[in-house]
């Protein structure tokens, strides 16, 4: 992929624009002459065309339009709500130089900017901004290129591409690779892999930061930098590091992992009364992180009713790197609690287990990979996280699932560590969660848009998280950054503060490499350009 050189800067007096509560509220014409600023700014920045009416979306031209576009990569519906503050308008860059352009003209004008690319930023900060307004949106969707190099066992992915595009580029060129991410193919790979980017093949191969070969990015005086232009300081704290904090991406370059032919998949759910004292589960603790590397078995904590009585549902989620004989070895050694039989198991090819692990009903075609939509749909939700160092004991597990039997709809997921995960240094990229970490859980709950009290569910899980305190990882208590949390913390627009507050909830996503993570940000972005509620702030 070419590198081309930016564009000099040029100098323009700036405007002082109006705050946009919502965009159901009509704009004024100095609103409108925002934009007319921003577009003019932008043609003389660059010299690729951009078509207005499709790259450009405000209220003040299509209402109904803008609304489609902000809420079509949206995932959390909570911040949907009139009440939250709407970004002025959306600019669609079709161009990397349109990125660039977008730089340079929003310090011109003294805009503040978000980026998106998927738009799964569990608490919105990826085109919401609680504490900057106003604000303008670059969505990178339109920038989704994927050149997959089989020979080099490489690809290079644009930023606005998906999880599932990845994967369905990579099984059209070959059966026997893959790159190990996330399971949701929804996922913007521009945001996945800057918070490191987990999946089924971690414990084989690691996070898909883990397998970052190189990148592009655009940083904040709009130069288009790879990793030998950038440093290896930037390249670190960019892999895991957490989203816009350093500048956009705009492609990154992974390395593809070598896969077996076929893989062997099975689920086997348990209820409560199944699972008499707990002991499958109990097990599952000791276990999970110590079977071999190419065996991956997560936990999925749902409600169920059974015999007209509510309990929790606990489906054990397995897949192998290898043949079916060969896993029921495997399991009649090391977990025989779950009493795993060889018609629980199905063979397919590993395209295949990305649409099982997905959440896509049977049958379907490989080609929904290229849909942009997750098939669970969007949602009302909270989440939180936590890393598990020690197995929880049997009281802690009885009182886990009070707390489930008590809310309408919560869900948890217990993804197991270990393996490669065990084997890289805290710091070799930002992520720190690796040796002796056990296994992580998150923790979600749901409700619909009818819920006439929604608070209920934010406060169950708040003291669901309180509940666990004792059976996770202390001092700090560890959470992921792609989880993202407002509860652990957040940013003010009060510049000079940033730095103590950040010192509150930095810690929690990233251990002691907090501390490198400001030192990059102090040398790359010193004015704070790229910032919001929990991005890492420049030591002033």
């Amino acid at each position: 992929m070419r590198i081309s050189k930016p564009f000099p800067a040029l100098s323009f007096l700036s405007i002082l624009a109006l705050y946009f509560s919502s965009y159901t509220i009509r704009p004024t014409s100095s609103s409108a002459s925002l934009q007319d600023q921003f577009i003019n700014c932008l043609k003389r920045n660059t010299n690729f065309y951009f078509p207005l009416e499709k790259t450009f979306y405000a209220p003040a031209k299509n209402v109904s339009m803008f609304s489609q576009v902000l809420e079509s990569t949206a995932q959390n519906l909570r911040f949907l709500s009139k009440s939250m503050p709407k970004p002025g308008f959306i600019f669609e860059p079709v161009h990397e130089s349109h990125v660039q352009a977008s730089i340079l003209c929003s310090k011109k004008l003294g805009i503040h900017l978000r980026v998106r690319s998927g738009g799964h930023d569990y608490e919105g900060l990826s085109y919401v901004s609680r504490i900057e307004t106003p604000f303008i949106l670059i969505d990178m969707s339109k920038l989704r290129e994927i050149s997959v190099d089989i020979e080099d066992n490489s690809a290079w992915v644009q930023a606005g591409a998906t999880n599932g595009e990845l994967y369905y580029r990579i099984a059209e060129k070959s059966k026997i690779h893959g790159f190990p991410a996330g399971f949701c193919s929804s996922l913007g790979i521009g945001g996945h892999i800057t918070g490191g980017a987990y999946g089924l093949l971690m414990r084989k191969f690691g996070l898909g930061a883990d397998n970052v070969l190189d990148a592009k990015i655009i940083d904040a005086n709009g130069k288009l930098l790879d990793r030998a232009g950038m440093g290896e300081d930037l390249f670190w704290a960019i892999r895991g590091g957490g989203g816009a904090s350093f500048g956009i991406i705009l492609a990154w370059k992974v390395n593809l992992v070598p896969l077996p032919k076929t893989v062997t998949v099975f689920t086997v759910t348990k209820t409560l009364e199944q699972d008499v004292g707990n002991k499958i589960l109990s097990k599952w603790q000791v276990v999970a992180s110590k079977l071999v590397e190419e065996l991956f078995i997560r936990v999925l904590f749902n409600l169920a009713v059974n015999n007209g009585n509510k309990t929790v549902t606990t489906s054990y989620i397995g897949q192998f790197l290898g043949e079916k004989s060969t896993l029921m070895e495997v399991m009649k050694k090391g977990f025989p609690e779950l009493g795993l039989t060889p018609e629980d198991c199905t063979k397919m090819s590993w395209i295949e287990s990305i649409l099982y692990n997905g959440g896509f009903p049977t049958g379907s075609p490989i080609e929904v990979l290229l849909q942009a939509k997750s098939p669970l749909g969007k949602r009302y939700f909270k989440g939180k996280s936590d890393f598990v160092k020690e197995p929880i004991p049997t009281l802690g597990l009885k009182g886990l699932f009070k707390r489930l039997l008590e809310e309408d709809a919560p869900f948890m997921i217990w993804t197991p560590y270990g393996g490669m995960m065990s084997k890289i240094p805290e710091s070799e990229i930002p992520f720190p969660h690796r040796n002796g970490t056990i296994f992580m859980s998150y923790y979600s709950t749901r409700w619909t848009e009818n819920d006439k009290r929604p608070t209920r569910h934010i406060n169950w899980i708040r003291d669901l998280y309180s509940y666990m305190k004792p059976y996770v990882s202390a001092h700090p208590r560890q959470a992921y950054v792609n989880y993202r949390d407002l509860d652990l913390g957040k940013n003010t627009k009060n510049v000079k503060s940033n730095i103590k507050q950040a010192q509150v909830w930095g810690p929690k996503y990233f251990k002691d490499n907090f501390n490198r993570l400001v030192s990059v940000k102090s040398k790359v972005d010193p004015e704070n350009f790229f910032r919001h509620e929990q991005s890492i702030p420049p030591m002033l």
